[in-house]
């Protein structure tokens, strides 16, 4: 699609478009846009109006047959927040896309509510499953958030109930920017189009620092426990945009967590039980990062096809002929490699390692206090662990 570029223009509910937006938008030889958005813009004599293509993947077909042209597309507001503009660069490029914006559903909702930028927070739902929610849910937060349908209200109402966030307070803010916009709080009718400006109250478990309780996870007792993950989490520094390899996944715990600590980082799970491997995906929606991908298949061999990760964490199966060469060979330049054993076998295999390529050598025994009988209690160890970590010289 060489040829091709594209205006997209926002515009409001009511349809008010301000004059160089609309001097674009009549001076378009193609205007695309949804239905409801086509239809509040004057027709113009000549002009080729068409409507999205449904289901959307067939896009990038559908423009193509529009090449050589003036092409505008209308979107609701800001076209880059949770809209069609965000999709039209991703599938041409910076270079073949403007965007000219107006006021977003986001900015309306904010000065609805009075809530600065500073103290609320945006969550999409637009295409995402409802868990990825539980993520920003704290006792105190104020969340604007970007509803699919009619039917995300109560279907958050249920999420806050079981997350122990039940008392939170939902406004419904519908069809903003237009004649017959409404702002209620829930339940109350729900128009099709409307954000939700969430005020969280609660006593549900929140927390983005790294260990959570082991309970949080489904597992048949393959977890990297609570204390030695956290320790492992800091080694393996996530931050956004990079991505993590977690081998020998068991519950699943470590990419998930790094999931949870940015919602642009990535992290695939390769796990060779097939019961495990389901276990994770649950665990993932659970905890909101459903974006997890799980590869249901036994390493090294897995790892083979898979992109280049900025870290890896080996928490099972480190004995495997030729596992830890090849993790430390695909990493990208910077990147960290954490590996744990328990057993002689492996804890060999990580000294060896260790004197071949340096880097870092942690033995981590952790303790708990238990009943020992009548109202005596003791201190219960549990493995030790040994953690090897290796950082891959920069080029």
């Amino acid at each position: 699609m060489g040829g091709l570029r594209i205006t997209v223009v926002g515009i409001g509910a009511d349809g008010h478009l301000p004059p160089a937006s609309a001097a674009l938008v009549a001076d378009a030889e193609v205007l695309l846009g949804g239905e409801r958005h086509l239809a509040l813009v004057p027709d113009v004599p000549g002009q080729d109006r068409h409507a999205w293509p449904r289901p959307l993947t067939s896009l990038a077909t559908f423009l193509g047959e529009h090449e050589g042209r003036r092409v505008v597309a209308l979107a609701s507001g800001d076209p880059l927040v949770s809209g069609i503009g965000t999709t039209l660069l991703r599938l041409l490029g910076p270079d073949a896309v403007d965007v000219v914006p107006a006021v977003s559903s986001v900015a309306l909702a904010r000065a609805r509510m009075g809530w600065s930028a500073e103290e609320s927070t945006v969550v999409t739902l637009v295409g995402r499953e409802l868990a990825a929610l539980r993520r920003e849910l704290a006792d105190g937060r104020r969340l604007l958030v970007l509803s699919s349908d009619e039917s995300t209200p109560a279907a958050v109402a249920t999420l806050l109930d079981e997350a122990g966030f039940g008392t939170s307070t939902m406004h419904v803010l519908g069809n903003l920017g237009g004649a017959d916009e409404t702002v209620a709080v829930f339940p109350c009718p729900v128009p099709r189009l409307h954000v939700i400006a969430l005020e969280v109250a609660g006593t549900g478990f929140a927390s983005w620092a790294p260990g959570l309780p082991d309970d949080a996870f489904e597992h048949d007792g393959q977890l990297t426990k609570r204390d030695v993950r956290a320790s492992a989490l800091s080694r393996l520094a996530p931050a956004p945009g990079r991505l993590l390899w977690d081998v020998g996944a068991g519950a699943g715990s470590v990419a998930i967590e790094w999931l949870r600590a940015h919602p642009l980082t990535d992290a695939i799970a390769v796990e060779a039980d097939p019961e495990r491997a389901a276990r994770i995906s649950r665990n993932a929606g659970t905890l909101g990062v459903s974006r997890l991908e799980v590869v249901n298949d036994k390493a090294p061999d897995a790892l083979t096809d898979l992109p280049r990760p900025d870290a890896v964490f080996v928490g099972g199966g480190a004995t495997a002929p030729g596992l830890l060469d090849l993790c430390r060979e695909a990493l990208a330049p910077g990147g960290r490699l954490v590996v744990h054993g328990v057993t002689l076998e492996t804890e060999q295999l990580l000294i060896g390692a260790f004197h071949e390529h340096g880097g870092e050598l942690t033995r981590l025994a952790v303790e708990h206090v238990t009943p020992l009988g009548g109202r005596f209690t003791g201190w219960t160890p549990a493995r030790a662990v040994t953690q090897w970590t290796w950082t891959k010289e920069r080029a």
